[in-house]
């Protein structure tokens, strides 16, 4: 990973932040892409305690933002001409509907869009590198979810775990749709559960589902046991030329059959374009 360039986004806590520890000791330059600086710098500071020589940049971004997404990715593009590995890590879930600045349901433009713009912005980039990553955090929860094209958005009859499920689910058709447009250019793209983490993800739940998450704490993963995929898929030499598959526990694990359905993941992607106006200036 020596000098390799990985953008991670969520990087300054969870297993965000224990994916660029551990990609920063193994030699890579870290580009954190974060929302609260203030948080970003401390990340920084910890990570460079632990590898005195890390090289590390912050870029910040409010993922909710497509403004804000495009202004990341242009910083990056103008400062960097190789992406080596990108990781789309940052999440969210909230209690109940709201609405980004661009008017989209706020899981749905944080969790999808978000991995969808940010990626195909940076995608030139990352094809100079003739063999780069795209690594893409989902999870388990997309079992729970549907893709159902005529309600992305939950606005009618809107739970929040079911939005969340949603967004999970549209990460892997993301990546399987990405996948097949990648093929021949040396990039890969993969997606990926990284267990049940003990992190402060329950902070946007209603309080039920907190009483649950809290309750379950002592049977879930550690930050850095749920890292521990996301820095497979990044290093190792074993998924070279795997692409377009879905992984847990470091290894290859089947998704619930909607979640392969390549009509649907065209069609999202699709929609995706439009909502995010990619469709006047698409990449692949």
């Amino acid at each position: 990973m020596t000098n390799k360039l990985c953008i991670i986004t969520g990087a300054n806590s969870g297993i965000g932040f224990e994916t660029a520890k551990e990609l920063a000791r193994q030699g890579a330059f870290i580009v954190m892409v974060c929302r609260n600086e203030d948080k970003a710098i401390a990340a920084k500071k910890a990570i460079q305690q632990d590898t005195p020589s890390a090289g590390i940049d912050i870029v910040l971004c409010d993922f909710s933002s497509q403004d804000e997404i495009r202004k990341a990715a242009d910083e990056i593009i103008n400062k960097y001409e190789i992406i080596d590995i990108l990781i789309n890590n940052h999440g969210f879930i909230g209690s109940e509907f709201s609405e980004t600045v661009d008017g989209f349901e706020s899981t749905f433009a944080v969790n999808h869009l978000g991995y969808f713009l940010f990626t195909n912005l940076l995608l030139p980039t990352i094809l100079n590198s003739g063999s780069a990553r795209i690594i893409n955090v989902a999870s388990e929860a997309h079992r729970n979810g549907k893709f159902d094209p005529e309600n992305l958005q939950m606005k009618d009859n809107y739970k929040s775990w079911e939005a969340y499920g949603n967004s999970k689910l549209f990460n892997i058709l993301f990546t399987i749709e990405l996948a097949e447009r990648l093929k021949g250019t040396g990039v890969t793209a993969n997606c990926l559960h990284p267990g049940v983490v003990k992190t402060n993800f329950s902070a946007g739940l209603n309080p039920i589902f907190k009483l649950f998450w809290w309750m379950g704490q002592p049977f879930m993963k550690t930050e850095k046991e749920g890292a521990a995929t996301t820095i497979y898929l990044a290093t190792s030499p074993e998924v070279e030329e795997v692409n377009g598959a879905y992984f847990a526990d470091c290894k290859v694990k089947t998704p619930r059959k909607q979640a392969m359905d390549p009509e649907a993941a065209r069609k999202l992607w699709e929609i995706s374009e439009e909502l995010t106006e990619l469709n006047k200036e698409t990449i692949l």
